[in-house]
């Protein structure tokens, strides 16, 4: 089948957020505390896609 064949994670339509899931996502790393990692495991995301999303709100939000 090779790496993007049937059943792989690539070959999987891409999930669609609304921009309320992406900021409470994100609320819960910044306002707990928590690992990016865990809270990706917990909402069943990718790890380097909660860390997109918390970067692209502490540069939105810096100095507040």
């Amino acid at each position: 089948m090779g790496l993007f064949g049937k059943g792989s994670r690539l070959s999987q339509k891409r999930r669609k957020f609304t921009p309320e899931y992406r900021e409470e996502a994100v609320k819960m790393v910044i306002e707990t505390s928590r690992p990016i990692a865990q809270v990706a495991r917990e909402l069943g995301l990718v790890e380097g896609t909660l860390g997109n999303w918390v970067n692209a709100y502490r540069r939105e939000h810096a100095g507040e």
